[in-house]
Formats: structure tokens, C-alpha cells, sequence
């Protein structure tokens, strides 16, 4: 019998037939965290669609965005690590809205400069602000807004919302840019925009999100932080965490070449500025809009889930890979190009939707699940520290089709690794990973005294809405 909390019980029917959203307050609580977590990735949801004229309005080469990435990428993979464990020992409410301020701030005054040694700065300071402590608290927000069962489903949901919200973002920025005469104000007035969302939605989380932890020791500061390392030791000791982290570190690895798809149809083909910024957004916003939304359901009812989805996601990516290769050196037309192209980024948003779904999957209490995200976050946006980088050198240094082919073969061979990776997680779960975690995490209680059921977070929500 499904249990109602307020006025209403959402509900997407799944094999156990459990609600995703177990009441109104819960699904409106997921709704601010999917506004926070794009808008605070405002600069970077520019960048698939606008690329050339961001590296025009801060006068730079691609060179010098990769290396304003991989800086992006090293500080962030780096308070990942530092900061895991505030992720279980504070609440989302002290890690997202003061975040999403600063976070506000800094993206205002990206606009304003073209100095490259203040825009490494302001780079160092966005990703202080809308990664470090931030992401992290948002993906472990999610994953505990619903049960185990309905993982694939809430991130594929979190992955489709932000397409939809991003597809505003970029039209309004494109719209901006065409109005403007397409003059760099355009742009510059984006900027701002996106910074003025970000501050009130940094209020407005404030007075939404739960005050609360999930541990059991909350009252007492001591026995919390001994709870809180208890823990990182049970979840990082799983292989699965592990293998998990790696296929994520794959989908991103192919997805930092996202970017360079805009480059490639207008070096390669000649296409002009506003139809290129036309392809970008159907590649990003309309590939999380039209594949991500439905990916969890999808992976669930066909590929045996998250995993499975992961797995055929490589697979898909590999052909397409190997088929731009070929259009590539060949010169192919510019509609079989894009058509390879809109397929290629389809398939990333499935798999992006996916790569944190395995840790809810696995069993891993909420009260604990904050910190393996934080590690796992790591491993998965370390590709954000040289890909980026990477791909400009490849294409700076080989000027041309021979550049782009050299990117598109190395893409499928990252998804070879990528699908051997997938498979040998999917092979571990299949032997019991889930009721193996419950066992480790009785013999932690018990080791430490702990008594008393497991917090939700959507109990939190409803309590705080009652």
C-alpha cells in the first residue's frame, strides 16, 4: 500500500511499482536542485552552442579555452577529493545556496573582461564556487530524493530537466546574440542574466532545502565525524565503486569533445555562424531533452539497467566514432556529418543521464552516499583537467580534416575501453552487490553502537513541508 504524503503521491510506475516522487513538496524540492544545477553551469552550457563566439568575445584561441578548461578541471578535481566528506556531515542547505551566490557573481564579471590572466582567475573561482562542494551536494541530493529501485529514472530526469533548462538558456543567449546585429553585447548580456538567475535561485534554495543530515549521530559532532569516515571506508573499499567511476570517466572523456563539434562544421564545411549555433543547440539541449529524460525508463525496461544503458551507450558511440573517421577523411556531406554528429551527442546524454545511477543501485545507505558521490564526481570529471586541452592541441596541431580524424579515432577508442568497463561492473552487480553493502553496513552500525532506522531525505522534505 503506497503511503501519501501532503496532497498528492507522484508516481512512475516501475517493476516495484514505488513512486519516484513520494509527494509534492519532494518533487518541487528536485526542481529547485535541477534549476541550481544548471544555471550554476550557465558559462559552461554556452560553450556547445556558442563556442566560437565565446573564444571572439574573450578574444582567445582554442588553445588558450582548453587551457582555461583544464584549470576549470584541476581545481575542481581537486576540492572533489578535499571536500568528500562535508558531503554526509552537512546538509544541503549549508553547500548549495551561498555557492550558487558566489557562483553568481563570478559568472557576472566573466563577461566583463578579456584579460586572460583575470579570466584563469575568474575560471579558478567558478570552479570553486559551482563545483568544489556544490556539485557533489546536488548529485547526492538527488540520488536520496528517491529509492534505490527508481535511480536511472531521477537522474535521467535531473539530465532531461537541465536539457530543457539549458535550451532556454541557449536560445535566449542565441536570440541575445542575433538581436544585438550578432555583436559580442549579445553575449555579455547573457552573461548577466545567467548571474542574476543564479543569485535568486541561491535564495530561494535556501528557504527550500532540508536543514538536516541523514546520520544517526547528527547531535553529536564527535560521533557524526566518526560516522561520516566509517563510512567513506565501507563505500570506497567496493570494487563497484570503483569500476563505476571509471565508466563515467569514459562518457565524460567523450563528451569533452562536445565543444568541438561546432568548430569542426565550420573549419571543415564553411557553415555559416547561426546555423552552427542552431546544431549546437539541438545537439546539447535537444539530445538531454529528447534521450536523457527517457534514459533511466528506458535502460530499465531493455538494457537491464543503468549499467546495461551504459554499456549499449559505448557501443553506439564506438560506430559513430569510427563512422565520422570515415566522413571525415573522406569529406563527406555536411548533412551526413551532422546527421553522425546529432547521433553521437544523442548517445552521450543517454550515458551522462546513466553514470551516477550504478551508486544508488548498489545499495549504498543515503547517510553515506554523499561522500562515494564526491570521489566517484573525481573520477568522473577528471577528463575536465586535460581533455579539453587535449582536443585543442590535437586540432591546433593538425589543422584541418587530419586533426579532426585524429579526435574522432581516439573518441572510439576511448569507448572500446569504456564498453569492457561497463560490462565487467554490470557482470559484479549481477553477484549480489547490493545485499553484500547491507551486510558491511549492519557490522558498521553494530561496530559503532549505532541503533535506529534509516533517515530519507524525502521524509525530511515532507516534515519541513508539514
Amino acid at each position: 500500500m503506497k503511503q501519501r504524503y501532503g496532497e498528492i503521491a507522484i508516481t512512475v510506475a516501475n517493476k516495484n511499482n514505488t513512486p519516484v516522487f513520494s509527494s509534492q513538496a519532494v518533487l518541487m524540492n528536485f526542481l529547485v536542485l535541477v534549476l541550481c544545477s544548471q544555471f550554476a553551469f550557465s558559462v559552461l552550457a554556452m560553450k556547445g552552442a556558442l563556442l566560437p563566439q565565446m573564444l571572439e568575445l574573450w578574444d582567445i584561441s582554442k588553445t588558450q579555452f582548453g587551457i582555461l578548461m583544464s584549470i576549470y578541471g584541476v581545481v575542481h578535481n581537486i576540492l572533489y577529493v578535499a571536500l568528500a566528506w562535508v558531503q554526509d556531515r552537512f546538509s544541503a542547505r549549508v553547500l548549495i545556496p551561498v555557492n550558487m551566490v558566489m557562483g553568481g557573481l563570478t559568472t557576472f564579471f566573466l563577461g566583463q573582461t578579456t584579460d586572460f590572466a583575470i579570466l584563469c582567475f575568474l575560471f579558478v573561482m567558478l570552479s570553486l564556487w559551482c563545483e568544489g562542494a556544490f556539485w557533489p551536494a546536488v548529485l547526492s541530493a538527488v540520488r536520496k530524493t528517491t529509492d534505490d529501485a527508481n535511480q536511472g529514472k531521477i537522474f535521467g530526469l535531473l539530465e532531461g530537466g537541465r536539457g530543457a533548462v539549458e535550451l532556454l538558456q541557449n536560445g535566449v543567449t542565441v536570440a541575445l546574440y542575433v538581436y544585438m546585429g550578432y555583436s559580442i553585447l549579445g553575449l555579455q548580456l547573457a552573461f548577466m542574466l545567467n548571474a542574476v538567475v543564479m543569485i535568486l535561485l541561491g535564495v530561494v534554495s535556501w528557504f527550500m532545502l532540508p536543514a538536516e543530515t541523514l546520520l544517526k549521530t547528527e547531535s553529536n559532532p564527535r560521533l557524526a565525524n566518526q560516522e561520516v569516515l566509517a563510512g567513506m571506508k565501507l563505500t570506497l573499499r567496493l570494487p563497484e565503486v570503483w569500476l563505476a567511476g571509471a565508466a563515467g570517466f569514459c562518457v565524460y572523456f567523450v563528451y569533452t569533445a562536445m565543444p568541438y563539434f561546432v568548430t569542426y562544421l565550420g573549419e571543415v564545411y564553411a557553415l555559416p555562424a547561426l546555423a552552427i549555433s542552431i546544431f549546437g543547440i539541438a545537439s546539447t539541449s535537444g539530445g538531454r531533452i529528447a534521450v536523457a529524460l527517457p534514459s533511466g525508463y528506458i535502460a530499465g525496461r531493455f538494457l537491464g539497467g543503468a549499467v546495461g544503458g551504459l554499456g549499449a551507450g559505448f557501443l553506439l558511440t564506438l560506430g559513430l566514432s569510427a563512422a565520422m573517421v570515415i566522413c571525415t577523411l573522406g569529406l563527406g556531406s555536411s548533412w551526413l556529418a551532422m546527421s553522425c554528429m546529432l547521433a553521437f551527442a544523442f548517445a552521450i546524454f543517454f550515458m551522462r543521464a546513466l553514470y551516477f545511477a550504478p551508486y544508488g543501485e548498489m545499495g549504498l545507505p543515503q547517510r553515506f552516499s554523499g561522500s562515494v558521490i564526491a570521489m566517484a564526481s573525481f573520477i568522473v570529471y577528471l577528463p575536465s583537467s586535460f581533455a579539453y586541452l587535449l582536443w585543442a592541441l590535437i586540432l591546433d596541431g593538425n589543422p584541418g580534416v587530419h586533426g579532426y580524424a585524429l579526435m574522432f579515432f581516439a573518441l572510439s577508442v576511448v569507448s572500446l575501453i569504456g564498453f569492457f568497463v561497463a560490462r565487467a561492473l554490470r557482470q559484479r552487480m549481477r553477484r549480489g552487490t547490493a545485499d553484500r553493502v547491507s551486510m558491511l553496513v549492519a557490522e558498521l552500525d553494530a561496530k559503532l553502537g549505532l541503533q535506529g532506522r534509516e533517515k530519507r531525505l524525502s521524509d525530511l522534505i515532507n516534515q519541513q513541508r508539514s
